[in-house]
């Protein structure tokens, strides 16, 4: 996954992820036997993360991330996360796991992402690539099959992406999906069907929800499906692993998708990728990734990580803002006092000068 940060993290987000082989953490011991995890990452084991994580050389500028809960948490240590350092710079990142395909399963993408720096423009999607991404010169250019995460720009763009590709076309889902705004760690998950349905959640609850043919303008893509079934050629592509995703959920013409930015993703080309993504402010953290086809096992992982620290994170942001406020008060009558103090002191100078004049 590519981490997408404006700081988009190109990702993981702004930071990112990609089809790598990535031990499997076992966390959750819920319905281990039913669902199958393609990918898990809470960056429990310190700097290790590294050994995991492969930063792209393509360009000298991508930003650095390192490790950090941040500046108010709910957990000093399960709150830590891959954290954008550098202003003003886009990010390129990614980890492997085992390739997969998704032919009549459930596929559930989900993580948090957390602005504490409390984000002007920048973003925190994450992206899916081929299993033979070259890691090391990842870029905007790279292909990927799904965009995925909230994007934030000054007034007007507030938004959750869901982009899904298919035969070089990149397609946007044409309802407006809003994205949270605050400061604090937030949860997103994106649920793509074999029956063709959708939903997208964000803290566990259901935001947007529908049918992937009408919400991306693919209505003929059941038809396809049916047509294409008997036809020597389409048994031939889906032997093709890399396009597993591509052919089970999507079929379009070319089309510029109606949510395009011009003056942030470049000119519209059917066969060119957006730019890398890109962080004005940084400070956005990326924590708690999870791919896999069970929606139950999600939302207790959900639980198990956003849901126990969202709380206490809460609580000491709210904490140290009582502090923050107390000592600008503690200044405030202090610069008055020694305003008065100085005030007097002049006072006296220019009455002693009078006295000896």
């Amino acid at each position: 996954m590519l981490l997408g940060a404006k700081g988009h993290l190109k990702s993981l987000g702004a930071l990112s992820m990609v089809a790598t082989r990535v031990l499997v953490w076992g966390v959750c011991v819920w319905r281990v036997a039913i669902a199958t995890v393609y990918f898990q990452e809470q960056f429990l084991d310190g700097e290790r993360w590294r050994n995991r994580w492969v930063q792209s050389t393509n360009d000298s500028q991508f930003g650095h991330f390192r490790l950090s809960s941040g500046k108010f948490y709910g957990h000093k240590e399960k709150d830590k996360g891959l954290q954008t350092t550098q202003n003003g710079r886009f990010y390129a990142i990614s980890a492997r796991f085992k390739p997969f395909g998704n032919k009549g399963k459930t596929l559930v993408i989900q993580y948090t992402v957390k602005h504490e720096q409390k984000m002007d423009c920048g973003g925190g999607y994450i992206k899916v690539f081929p299993a033979d991404i070259d890691q090391k010169n990842l870029s905007g250019k790279s292909q990927y099959y799904i965009m995925f995460g909230p994007d934030i720009c000054g007034f007007d763009i507030k938004k959750v992406h869901v982009i899904l590709h298919f035969k070089n076309q990149y397609h946007s889902n044409k309802k407006p999906i809003r994205c949270k705004v605050d400061g604090f760690t937030h949860l997103y998950t994106l649920i793509l069907r074999p029956d063709l349905t959708y939903e997208v959640k964000i803290d566990g609850l259901t935001i947007e929800s529908g049918s992937i043919e009408y919400d991306w303008n693919l209505t003929s893509l059941k038809k396809m499906e049916k047509s294409s079934a008997a036809s020597k050629d389409w048994k031939q592509e889906e032997e093709h692993k890399s396009q597993d995703w591509e052919k089970h959920f999507l079929d379009a013409s070319a089309s510029k998708p109606s949510d395009w930015n011009s003056e942030l993703d470049g000119d519209w080309q059917a066969s060119v990728l957006q730019k890398p993504p890109y962080q004005v402010r940084s400070g956005t953290i990326f924590d708690n990734f999870l791919i896999t086809d069970d929606e139950e096992y999600a939302e207790n992982f959900g639980k198990a990580t956003w849901g126990e620290t969202k709380n206490p994170e809460r609580e000491m942001d709210a904490i140290q803002a009582k502090e923050e406020m107390k000592k600008a008060q503690e200044e405030d009558e202090e610069e008055l006092l020694m305003g008065k103090f100085n005030e007097k002191e002049n006072k006296f100078r220019r009455s002693h000068r009078r006295d000896e004049l």
